[in-house]
């Protein structure tokens, strides 16, 4: 059976490379943003965003606690905000979407800050870079952001930017994901 956090984690990972720029879009308790660090090594650069000063305290104590290279900035604002932080480009973002695990589940993302921190995300993505956007439906919040996501990205000229899916289709509830990879 096919593990879903493995798999994210090989969808994202050509697309990141020692020295690289990286952004975790929804930090959560930190597992991401330490993959990140570790990943792009103390040459590289990790931008983390939450709007829970939890997810904060959280991630910096993982990060801490298993020794990841001090190349990341823990940020409480919203991931739609990100040119405010970040200058550009960068290689990857990884965005897993819903709410922080272990806490209020009515504190979510939202589609409004959602889409316009994807499209943040793809101006700021380098050529060849590549964004992995995990999208939990098994909510109304997240069955909406999944299905204006889609329709954003099935616009998106694929010449240019390259929009690849993976879902399980008889499990209508379980994540599934997007890959956009910039030509």
């Amino acid at each position: 059976m096919l593990d879903l956090r493995t798999t994210e984690k090989d969808m994202i990972a050509t697309h990141i490379k020692e020295g690289d720029t990286v952004v975790d879009f929804t930090m959560g308790n930190g597992h991401d943003t330490l993959w990140l660090s570790k990943r792009v090594g103390e040459s590289g650069k990790v931008y983390a965003f939450d709007i829970q000063e939890a997810a904060l305290v959280s991630t910096r104590g993982l990060l801490e606690k298993e020794g990841a290279p001090n190349n990341y900035e823990l940020i409480c604002a919203s991931h739609h905000r990100v040119e405010e932080f970040v200058e550009g480009p960068i290689a990857a973002g990884m965005f897993n979407l819903g709410y922080l695990p272990g806490s209020d589940k009515t504190v979510t993302t939202l589609h409004e800050t959602t889409l316009l921190a994807i499209d943040a995300a793809v101006r700021l993505l380098s050529p060849g870079g590549g964004l992995l956007i995990a999208v939990y439906p098994g909510h109304a919040e997240g069955a909406l952001e999944g299905q204006l996501i889609t329709e954003k990205f099935a616009a998106y000229d694929r010449k240019q930017i390259c929009v690849s899916q993976l879902k399980i289709v008889n499990s209508p509830t379980s994540p599934f994901f997007f890959l956009v990879e910039k030509r």
